[in-house]
């Protein structure tokens, strides 16, 4: 399809698509874009069943507070909290960072915890760690507003992109250095509800 134009909305200037953007060679199904799967719904749903129970162990008498980063993680937080025996509430973050190197003072809560989290202890769930340094700054922002504890939980690892000292201790799987999809995952907000984890065809964002 065309490029998005706004010059033909009387008042508007003329807006031209950024160079950078992304490519967007779409098939005509969801699937039809998958090279192959790397994480099936029964392999996930025993993943989040492990987690859940060293979670369940591991805060017990606690009620965490268990924070999913929107949107990636949502469908990986749905099925893991009702993996998890214990009492827990439950909450999101939308955040965004500036500049190369993220740090609390450059995160932008686009949406924040309803929680008052002092005193508390927060388990951050996310979809897929890669350079870690949005992690980072988000850790740094809760422990100035007094958490008891800070802890991270990801659904996927991409460790070969990591730049970020963070630690994460809860781990799904360790991620491949390609492009992934599915269970949340997006590219152009596309595939989110695939219900597994797939390496996306090159020929879609090249």
């Amino acid at each position: 399809s065309a490029p998005l134009c706004l010059s033909a909305v009387p008042g508007l200037p003329r807006v031209e698509p950024p160079a950078w953007a992304m490519p967007l060679n779409f098939g005509p199904t969801l699937e039809g874009d998958v090279e192959r799967v790397l994480l099936g719904k029964d392999e996930l749903q025993r993943k989040c069943e492990e987690l859940g129970a060293a979670i369940s162990k591991d805060y017990a008498g606690k009620d965490p507070l268990i924070v999913g980063v929107l949107s990636g993680a949502a469908v990986f937080m749905a099925d893991l909290v009702r993996c998890i025996d214990i009492q827990c509430e439950l909450d999101f973050i939308a955040v965004s960072s500036y500049g190369k190197s993220a740090v609390s003072g450059d995160l932008q809560f686009k949406k924040d915890v309803s929680a008052d989290v002092r005193g508390r202890h927060v388990i951050v769930v996310e979809d897929i760690v890669d350079t870690g340094k949005s992690l980072k700054a988000v850790g740094e922002a809760f422990a100035e507003r007094g958490v008891a504890s800070f802890a991270l939980c990801t659904l996927l690892d991409k460790k070969a992109r990591r730049t970020a000292d963070i630690e994460i201790k809860y781990i799904g799987f360790d991620c491949p250095d390609e492009f992934v999809i599915g269970y949340g995952i997006d590219y152009a907000e596309r595939y989110r509800n695939l219900p597994y984890v797939a390496a996306l065809k090159r020929s879609v964002y090249e």
